[in-house]
């Protein structure tokens, strides 16, 4: 007989149908407990209809079966014991463990421990790996809108201070009335204050050619990617020196350089630099 043919009571389909779905179980898992409930309260209302295991044959003393006398009974009975079997239900197979509880299964007390090749792992038995954070941002929005920022303030600032105050310009230069001292803008005189102290091959040309090349070298030298000041003392301490060096020579040219480009105290002769 098909699963569908079993006689099933359906009263008790529809009611634990509706109780499982309400309890949010999966359909199919629904319709086959609903299922089972209403074979088993059909079979509890109808024991009758019970069908019962049939007899096996018995073997005759001089061990031949009892076909034969089976065999010499009357034609006439054939036909109601045909209707008689073609009449009893088939007899379905009884459910005898419990419906699933969807619980995590436990091996019963005393009974022996089993590999199993499949099983449910409950959520905090799995070890979950988070990604550290790292020290990188989008470039957008987190960096443009910063550097947005920036340039919007600097500008304002740049309009309103060309709004208010004079750009420091000078007349027309006059080759036969130069000033003393001849001084060049303060972004150059780091180079000009070389001068008086080296060639103007090495001060122009060697040292400028030194420093931008070793400039562009840094990136391909120093591939430590640390940004802790503790961890970058060597590149610090070249900078720090670099800078200073460049910081001297510029303000020695603004403040203690006077006329004939001579050595003068600024709080004593004055200051000879304009911007």
């Amino acid at each position: 007989m098909a699963r569908e043919d079993t006689p099933l009571d359906q009263e008790v389909f529809d009611r634990v149908l509706k109780e499982q779905l309400d309890a949010g179980t999966d359909k199919r898992v629904a319709e086959g407990r609903a299922r089972s409930a209403a074979v088993r309260a059909y079979k509890t209302a109808h024991p009758e209809e019970e069908a019962a295991p049939a007899a096996a044959p018995a073997a005759g003393g001089n061990g031949e079966a009892q076909a034969p006398a089976a065999a010499a009974a009357t034609p006439a009975a054939a036909p109601a014991q045909a209707a008689m079997v073609a009449a009893a239900p088939a007899s379905a197979p009884t459910r005898t463990a419990p419906l699933p509880t969807g619980n995590i299964p436990t091996p019963k007390k005393g009974a022996p421990d089993k590999h199993r090749l499949l099983a449910l792992v409950p959520p905090e038995g799995i070890q979950r790996v988070e990604r550290e954070q790292g020290d990188r941002v989008n470039v957008w929005p987190h960096l443009l809108i910063e550097e947005f920022v920036a340039m919007f303030v600097l500008s304002v600032g740049l309009v309103v201070f060309s709004t208010f105050l004079n750009a420091p310009l000078r007349e027309l230069a006059n080759a036969n009335l130069t000033p003393n001292p001849s001084k060049a803008p303060w972004y150059f005189l780091g180079l000009q204050e070389l001068l008086r102290y080296f060639h103007p091959m090495v001060a122009g040309i060697s040292i400028p050619t030194f420093i931008l090349v070793g400039l562009a070298a840094v990136p391909f030298v120093d591939r430590n990617p640390s940004t802790r000041p503790g961890d970058r003392k060597i590149a610090l301490t070249l900078f720090t020196m670099m800078f200073m060096f460049g910081a001297v020579l510029t303000i020695i040219g603004s403040f203690f350089r006077g006329p004939g480009y001579n050595w003068v105290w600024p709080w004593a002769q004055g200051v000879f630099f304009d911007l």
